[in-house]
């Protein structure tokens, strides 16, 4: 309570991208472009997969997840981030900055145990398929929906916990476009290596962790493929390399951010840039291009006049 007590910023300031008119410009058109189209790719294929029959499967039960936590994920940020392009100077309160931390890390958090949860949905179907309906079964996906949820919720009140107690009492300046875990405790009027490292163990642990789950659970389906029949491997080459796409997208950034205490590169704008504005748009684009079902699907409803596109 003391810390708290002694808490004096009311506001911090972002620094954002850049400061050069022309790019913010440039930037601004760009992003807003990818945001819109994040928000209609995803909207698509959750509306796909709700409409046609043959797509109510555990995995795309996963997928149409996995929509709504990029279109949730990006919004926490790429709104401010375009405002603040459009601004001279870009502030954000206290309160805003911690709620906008939280959701962060829940939705990323939640993002992360779906992907490994959705890895663990290809091995059953790839390596056990006689078993795949007793073991995913829709009782089954729903727990395991739950559970993420509150297994990023419990990770996210951690971290802001973490941040909220510590004092600010002077420093408000943000070289970010949003407020995340290492660059708002830097500014706090206490030692903070004992909270870097407590956040390593937390956020960094569950990305690496989860990461190298992913690389043995797809390790695994690819030796057990040498078994399947030529169309059977390249039916699962297919959906597997989609899903390995998004999984090196997104925890790639993710493992270099938050598994290094009291370190900033200048780098760390243009990954946090990839993770929060870039991946979103690309999750959609990755398996509706690469799966045949989900296009067919989408043609389907096209027809049947379900949406104007």
């Amino acid at each position: 309570m003391d810390a708290l007590n002694q808490t004096r910023v009311t506001e911090f300031v972002f620094l954002g991208l850049t400061d050069n008119w022309v790019l913010k410009v440039l930037f601004f058109m760009a992003f807003s472009a990818m945001y819109v189209l994040t928000l209609w790719g995803n909207i698509l294929i959750m509306v796909t997969t709700i409409f046609t029959e043959h797509l109510h499967s555990p995995m795309y039960f996963f997928l149409s997840n996995l929509s709504f936590i990029d279109i949730c994920h990006s919004s926490v940020t790429v709104p401010k981030m375009l405002e603040g392009l459009l601004l001279k100077r870009k502030t954000i309160s206290f309160d805003n900055c911690i709620s906008q931390l939280f959701f962060l890390h829940l939705f990323a958090c939640a993002e992360i145990f779906l992907l490994t949860i959705m890895a663990y949905d290809r091995y059953v179907a790839i390596c056990t398929p006689l078993h795949y309906t007793t073991v995913m079964n829709m009782r089954v996906c729903i727990q395991l929906v739950i559970a993420l949820w509150l297994g990023g919720t419990v990770h996210s009140l951690v971290q802001t916990f973490l941040t909220i107690r510590l004092p600010y009492c002077g420093p408000n300046i943000i070289d970010s476009y949003f407020c995340d875990v290492p660059p708002v405790i830097k500014l706090a009027c206490t030692d903070t290596y004992l909270t870097g490292m407590l956040m390593v163990s937390n956020s960094g642990t569950i990305s690496l962790a989860c990461f190298l789950a992913l690389v043995t659970s797809y390790t695994v389906i690819l030796v057990s493929l040498r078994k399947q029949s030529a169309e059977g491997r390249w039916k699962a080459l297919s959906t597997c390399s989609a899903h390995f796409m998004v999984v090196a997208l997104f925890f790639g950034p993710c493992i270099f951010i938050y598994t290094r205490p009291d370190t900033s590169f200048s780098l760390d704008k243009v990954v946090s840039v990839f993770y929060t504005v870039i991946t979103p748009l690309l999750n959609p684009l990755i398996y509706s291009l690469r799966n045949e079902e989900v296009k067919s699907a989408i043609k389907h409803l096209r027809q049947r006049q379900v949406f104007c596109v």
